[in-house]
């Protein structure tokens, strides 16, 4: 028999996976708008792809959808504050966040790396919308190390140098 697979067993269960914290963001109407997304996954080399998945309570999402081009920053490990300040008020979110905008697509500057995308196809997925991506642009900062998302809670990392793995 199949278990209930409850939206609290689900969240519990994939705090046991590390990921990557990034901010999705874009110029609309003058303004910067855009979310931390700890959702991101790459999807294909060739062509480039990448996705995130927007939560359909999310107030940021249907404005967001409006940009033709998004920028994705993947924050690094001394980006930590940046998270705090996009728990403001959407009016508020990017006030004292070092941001540039290109195009439409907007990044925190001294970001781990940058992604700007396009928009391709929207994928309706349970309680979420499936975005598919086509990367445009990409970067990368080396010297910097990840912050990453497990058991429900921001965590510093850095690479092991003895490691075989790199």
């Amino acid at each position: 028999m199949d278990e209930v697979i409850t939206p609290e067993r689900m969240r519990q269960s994939r705090a046991g996976f590390a990921t990557g914290l990034s901010v999705v963001a874009a110029e609309v109407d003058g303004e910067i708008v855009g979310m931390p997304a700890n959702s991101l996954v790459s999807v294909s080399l060739d062509p480039p792809l990448v996705s995130l998945s927007f939560a359909h309570t999310s107030t940021t999402w249907p404005v967001l959808r409006r940009a033709e081009r998004w920028g994705i920053s993947v924050l690094g490990a001394e980006q930590e504050q940046v998270l705090s300040d996009l728990r403001r008020p959407t009016a508020e979110r990017f006030d004292g966040i070092d941001a540039e905008v290109s195009g439409q697509a907007a990044f925190v500057r001294g970001s781990l790396a940058t992604i700007e995308v396009e928009p391709l196809t929207a994928i309706e997925a349970g309680d979420r919308t499936l975005m598919l991506l086509e990367v445009h642009a990409l970067d990368r900062d080396e010297s910097q190390e990840p912050l990453v998302f497990f058991d429900s809670r921001v965590h510093r990392i850095a690479a092991d140098p003895t490691s075989p793995m790199g």
